[in-house]
């Protein structure tokens, strides 16, 4: 029977170091949780790093490949036009002048300024 109660003692001081251990020590379940955040929020910033990189490798190989890529780049950025093209710029009216508001250019009688 008495050996028994030593070898309860002995196991139960071993439980008790493994649980500090898990708790306090080194590389403690706190710390595993701690990396383990660390780890997936540089998993989502290097995924959308990769989306980016996708994309911007996708344009450069536009770029070096087609010719579309660079006509469209010189139209929108430079206002660019092809030889024998004509150029069509659209205009919308300007809104009608309302009673009491001032036209841009006059001058406003109350303050003597010009509006712009």
């Amino acid at each position: 029977m008495r050996d028994w109660r030593w070898l309860l003692l002995v196991l139960a001081v071993l439980l008790a170091l493994l649980q500090y251990r898990f708790w306090f020590g080194p590389g403690n379940s706190g710390e595993v949780m701690m990396l383990e955040a660390q780890v997936s929020n540089q998993k989502r910033d290097n995924e959308g790093l990769q989306q980016r990189n996708d994309a911007l490798a996708a344009e450069v190989k536009d770029l070096k490949e087609g010719e579309a890529a660079i006509e469209e780049r010189a139209r929108s950025e430079l206002g660019m036009i092809k030889p024998g093209e004509k150029f069509y710029r659209v205009v919308e009216d300007a809104p009608a002048a309302r009673p009491g508001v001032a036209q841009p250019g006059t001058h406003d009688a109350a303050t003597q300024e010009v509006v712009p």
